[in-house]
C-alpha cells in the first residue's frame, strides 16, 4: 500500500470534468501504484479510514492521475473542496465488471455481436454494462439492451452509441 496525503480539489473549467470533485495522484505516487502505466487503471485501498475498492485512476497527463470523489464518498467522508485527505492505495487487481446475464444472452444470439462487444476496450465494455446496470426500470433496461445490440451490429463505441441515440431521439 501506498500512503500518502492529498487536498480535495474542484474543477471550475475542464470540459467534461466541469465540476467534478477530486484528489491528485502525482506521478511520483502513481508509478508506486503501478509503475509506467499512463492509462486507468482500478485501485482499491483506505481514504482516511474508509475502504474502496474498484475506483479509477484517470491520467491528466505529465504522468498524473485524479481519483474521483462521487458525492456519496465526500458525505461518508464527511469532506468538502480543500479539505486535507489521507490516502493508502494499491492496484485493484482483482476487479472486474462481469457481464450481466440477459447482455449475454442478447449478444449470444449472433457470434458477431459478441464479437463486436469483445473486440471494445475494457473500459466501453465496463461502460455498456454500468449503463444497462443503471436502468431503474425493465422498460428503460430492455431499451438499453436493444440500443447495445444495435450499437453492436454497427460495431460503434459506446460514445457513439450514445450520441446516435440522442440524434434519433431528436428526429
Amino acid at each position: 500500500m501506498i500512503k500518502f496525503n492529498a487536498i480535495i480539489a474542484r474543477f471550475e473549467q475542464k470540459g467534461e470534468k466541469t465540476g467534478w470533485t477530486y484528489v491528485t495522484v502525482p506521478a511520483a505516487v502513481a508509478c508506486l501504484i503501478k509503475p509506467g502505466v499512463k492509462k486507468s487503471f482500478r485501485v482499491r485501498g483506505l481514504l482516511d479510514q474508509h475502504k474502496i475498492s474498484g475506483l479509477a485512476l484517470l491520467p491528466m497527463g505529465e504522468g498524473d492521475f485524479i481519483l474521483t470523489l462521487k458525492s456519496s464518498l465526500k458525505k461518508v467522508l464527511e469532506k468538502k473542496e480543500g479539505d486535507p485527505l489521507y490516502l493508502e492505495l494499491e492496484e485493484d487487481i482483482d476487479f472486474e465488471i462481469l457481464m450481466p446475464p440477459d447482455l449475454e444472452l442478447c449478444l449470444s444470439e449472433e457470434q458477431k455481436l459478441m464479437d463486436s462487444f469483445l473486440i471494445q476496450p475494457k473500459s466501453h465494455q465496463n461502460y455498456f454494462i454500468n449503463w444497462l446496470n443503471a436502468a431503474k426500470t425493465e422498460p428503460t433496461r430492455v431499451k438499453r439492451l436493444t440500443l447495445i445490440v444495435m450499437a453492436m451490429e454497427k460495431r460503434l463505441n459506446y460514445g457513439e452509441m450514445i450520441r446516435a441515440a440522442s440524434a434519433q431521439e431528436r428526429l
